[in-house]
C-alpha cells in the first residue's frame, strides 16, 4: 500500500489521478489533497477518499471548507492553509507518492519540496522543471527522489527509452527524440484570421479536454515548447536531438530514435489515465480504465512539420533552451501572463508570442544556480509583461 498526496486534486490531471487510485483501493491510499477555488469539487473528493489532510491557499475559503467538512460529518479531515501547507503536505513522512498537478509557476515550490523529500514525483507541471531546470534534476539525484513524467508526451519517451531507464540520465543508444504534437484547433486555419481568434475557440481542443491555461498553450504551441525544454531536461539531450511532430490523430504520443536505426512509438487512445497509470503502477502496469485502441478506427497516421510562422512560441522556446539560465523562467512567465490576459480578453491571441518575445530580449539573462535567482526572472518578466500588455490594451 503506497500513500498519495495529490497537488492539484480538482483539475483533469488530479481528477483523472482519483479515478485510477480509486480502481486499485489496495494499492494506494490518498493522504493528502489540494485545491485553489473548487470547493465543491474537493468536498466530493474528501467524500469519495477521504484524506487526512486537504490543502486551501486562501484563508477565508479554508474557513467555509471546514464549515462544509463538519456538515458533512468529515470534521476529522484536517484543512490546512497557505503555500507553505503544500510544501508540507508534499513533504510528509507517511507520504511516498507525489503528483505534481498544480498549473504553472505556483506549482515550482511545493514539486520541489517533494522531490527533496526523496518522494517519487509524478510530474505533471511541466513549468517546475522548465523555470527550475537542471536545479530541479540536482535535487532529484541527491535526494534519491524518482521522477516519472505525466504528460503523455514525456511518459511515452519514459515507456520507450532503455530497460531500467531513470530521468536525467543520458541514454547514449538514443539518436533522437520525436516529440509528437496535434497542432491543436487552429493547425489549418488561414493565419489571417488568427487576429480574431476568441478565448473559447482557442480553448477547443480538437483531442484532449483540458483546463483554459493550458488548452491555449496547445493552441499557440507553447505547450509543445515547454514540452521541448522539459525533455531536454528530463532526457538529458540537447535541443538539438528533440524533433517536433504535428500528429493530428493524437494516437502515437512521442517515439524514440535509436542509433541502430529502431524506432519505438507508444500509442494509445488519447487518455490521461493511461500515463497516469503507467506512473502509479511503475515498474509493473495495472488497468487505467482507458478503452482500448482499435487501429481500425484510426485507419491512418498523419504527420507533419511544425510551422514556425504560424507558432512563433515554438521557435521561441527553443531559443530559450538554447540560452539557458534564467531565460526559460522569462518564457515561462512572460507566456502565463500573455495567456492570462487573452482569457481576460486584454489582448488578441496574436498578441501572445509578442510579450514573450519582448521579455525575452528585454530581462537580463542570468545563471539558474538558486531558487531566489530563478524567482526574480520570473517576478521581473511578469511585471515587464504586464506592462508590455498595458499598452498594447
Amino acid at each position: 500500500m503506497k500513500n498519495i498526496c495529490i497537488l492539484g486534486s480538482t483539475g483533469s490531471i488530479g481528477v483523472n489521478t482519483l479515478d485510477v487510485v480509486g480502481r486499485h483501493p489496495d494499492r494506494y491510499r490518498v493522504v493528502a489533497l489540494t485545491a485553489n477555488n473548487n470547493l465543491e469539487r474537493l468536498l466530493e473528493q474528501c467524500r469519495s477518499h477521504r484524506p487526512a489532510y486537504t490543502v486551501l491557499l486562501d484563508e477565508a475559503k479554508a474557513k467555509t471548507f471546514r464549515e462544509q467538512l463538519a456538515s458533512a460529518g468529515l470534521a476529522d479531515i484536517e484543512v490546512l492553509c497557505g503555500a507553505a501547507a503544500l510544501d508540507e503536505v508534499a513533504s510528509l513522512p507517511q507520504v511516498d507518492t507525489v503528483m505534481a498537478a498544480i498549473v504553472g509557476a505556483a506549482g515550482l515550490l511545493p514539486t520541489l519540496a517533494a522531490a527533496r523529500a526523496g518522494k517519487t514525483v509524478l510530474l505533471a507541471n511541466k513549468e517546475a522543471l522548465v523555470m527550475s531546470g537542471q536545479l530541479f534534476m540536482s535535487e532529484v539525484v541527491r535526494a534519491g527522489a524518482d521522477l516519472l513524467p505525466i504528460d503523455s508526451e514525456h511518459n511515452a519517451i519514459y515507456q520507450c527509452m532503455p530497460a531500467n531507464y531513470h530521468a536525467g540520465r543520458h541514454a547514449a543508444e538514443v539518436r533522437r527524440i520525436l516529440l509528437t504534437a496535434s497542432g491543436g484547433p487552429f493547425l489549418k486555419t488561414p493565419l489571417g484570421a488568427l487576429t480574431d481568434v476568441t478565448p473559447d475557440q482557442a480553448c477547443a481542443h480538437p483531442k484532449w479536454v483540458m483546463g483554459r491555461k493550458i488548452s491555449v498553450d496547445s493552441a499557440t504551441m507553447m505547450n509543445k515548447g515547454l514540452e521541448v525544454i522539459e525533455a531536454c531536461l528530463l532526457f538529458n539531450v540537447p535541443p538539438e536531438q528533440v524533433q517536433v511532430v504535428i500528429h493530428p490523430q493524437s494516437v502515437i504520443h512521442s517515439l524514440v530514435d535509436y542509433v541502430d536505426g529502431t524506432v519505438l512509438a507508444q500509442m494509445g487512445n488519447p487518455d490521461m489515465r493511461i500515463p497516469i497509470a503507467y506512473a502509479l503502477a511503475w515498474p509493473d502496469r495495472f488497468e487505467s480504465g482507458a478503452e482500448p485502441l482499435d487501429l481500425f478506427k484510426v485507419r491512418q497516421l498523419n504527420f507533419e512539420e511544425p510551422d514556425f510562422e504560424r507558432f512563433p512560441n515554438l521557435r521561441l522556446a527553443y531559443e530559450a533552451v538554447r540560452a539557458g539560465g534564467t531565460v526559460p523562467a522569462v518564457l515561462n512567465a512572460a507566456n502565463e501572463v500573455a495567456v492570462a490576459s487573452f482569457l481576460d480578453s486584454q489582448i488578441r491571441f496574436t498578441a501572445i508570442p509578442s510579450i514573450i518575445e519582448h521579455c525575452m530580449s528585454t530581462v537580463p539573462a542570468a545563471a539558474a544556480d538558486s531558487i531566489a535567482a530563478v524567482l526574480a526572472a520570473d517576478q521581473e518578466a511578469r511585471r515587464v509583461a504586464r506592462e508590455f500588455v498595458r499598452k498594447l490594451s
